[in-house]
């Protein structure tokens, strides 16, 4: 089954102490070359059939009105994963297919998401 994926990141302006422990946390453990850390939200929104332009739309409204504060959070992407025709690459990070250089994600279903801009 396809997935919509939503990512939702802190609002620039706003203060991220979770993401400030985490750096703190990094140099604690001789973690080096990490400049600052943002902590943000995932959504995985699984999709009964195939993901049409009014499921996709209808996952953008819910982001944008359930899934984040639009007071201090911005949802940086909505994108599906798992199938073709909307950027249905494996990875989740949207729009190419499997041979593109990410790795793939390991089997737990976590991602490592350092490096990649969900702003763009």
């Amino acid at each position: 089954m396809p997935k919509i994926v939503v990512h939702v990141m802190p609002k620039p302006e706003i203060l991220d102490p979770q993401g400030k422990a985490i750096g703190s946390a990094l140099q604690r453990l001789g973690i080096t070359g990490i400049d600052q850390v943002r902590q943000g939200k995932r959504f995985e929104l699984t999709v009964e059939g195939e993901v049409t332009d009014e499921v996709l739309a209808a996952a953008q409204h819910a982001a944008e009105t359930l899934l984040s504060n639009p007071v201090i959070e911005d949802v940086v992407s909505v994108k599906v994963q798992g199938q073709g025709g909307h950027g249905g690459g494996g990875c989740g990070c949207g729009g190419h297919g499997k041979a593109h250089g990410h790795k793939p994600a390991p089997a737990n279903g976590a991602e490592n998401l350092m490096g990649k801009d969900f702003r763009a």
